[in-house]
C-alpha cells in the first residue's frame, strides 16, 4: 500500500471516529425519576433525594406541624442554623445536597427562617453578617444573636462484598435542638445498594 492511500485512511478513519463522538448527545432526565445512574460506591442523586425527602417529611410531620415550634424571629417563626454534618464514608461529598433540600421545605412551611449569618465555618453570607453585627451595635436588632434550633447531622456508610457481589448501605442521621442543647427530633434513614464488580478484562 503506498503512502497517500495509507494517509487518505487514516484520515477517513480518524473522521469517522471523531465524527461518531460528537453525534453522541447528551440528554435530560428528570433527577426524580428512576432512569438516573446510580452505583454502588458513591451516593447518587437518588439517594440524596430519597434521604432528604424522608428527613422533611418526618421533621415536619413530628415537630412542625405539632405547633410546639415557637422562636424569636419575625412574626414569631424559629430561628434556625445549620450546626455540624459530620460525613463519615469513604468519599468526598456535599453535604449541602442534603441540608439545603430540607432547608427549603422547612422555610416553606412558613414557621422556621434559617440564619445565614451563623455557621462552624463562618457564615454563608459574609455581607449579611457584618450587616447583623452593624445592627447589633447600633442596637437595632431585633432578633436574638442565639437561634432557637440548630440542625446537626451524621452520614455513615459501611462496605462489604461477597465474591463479586458489592453492597454499600449509607445511614443519614439528623437532629434537631434547641438553643438549651435538647434534642426535640432526631431521625435517620437507611439506603442500601448492590452491585456486581465488573470482570477484570487482559
Amino acid at each position: 500500500m503506498n503512502r497517500p492511500l495509507v494517509s487518505t485512511v487514516l484520515v477517513v478513519a480518524t473522521a469517522a471516529l471523531l465524527g461518531g463522538c460528537a453525534s453522541s448527545q447528551a440528554t435530560y432526565v428528570d433527577p426524580a425519576s428512576t432512569r438516573t445512574l446510580s452505583n454502588v460506591g458513591e451516593i447518587n442523586v437518588q439517594d440524596w433525594n430519597m434521604a432528604s425527602e424522608s428527613m422533611i417529611n418526618s421533621l415536619i410531620a413530628k415537630h412542625i406541624n405539632s405547633g410546639s415550634v415557637k422562636g424569636s424571629g419575625p412574626d414569631g417563626r424559629a430561628v434556625l442554623a445549620i450546626s455540624r454534618i459530620v460525613n463519615n464514608t469513604s468519599i468526598q461529598i456535599d453535604t449541602d445536597m442534603l441540608v439545603k433540600k430540607i432547608r427549603v421545605a422547612l422555610l416553606g412551611t412558613g414557621k422556621v427562617v434559617v440564619d445565614i449569618t451563623a455557621g462552624l465555618g463562618g457564615p454563608e453570607d459574609p455581607l449579611a453578617a457584618e450587616a447583623k453585627r452593624e445592627q447589633q451595635l447600633l442596637g437595632t436588632q431585633k432578633v436574638s444573636g442565639r437561634p432557637d434550633y440548630t440542625l446537626s447531622g451524621k452520614i455513615i456508610e459501611n462496605r462489604t462484598r461477597q465474591g463479586n457481589q458489592r453492597e454499600s448501605t449509607y445511614v443519614f442521621q439528623m437532629a434537631l435542638a434547641t438553643r438549651d442543647g435538647l434534642a426535640v427530633w432526631e431521625d435517620e434513614k437507611t439506603i442500601t445498594k448492590q452491585g456486581k464488580r465488573a470482570p477484570v478484562s487482559w
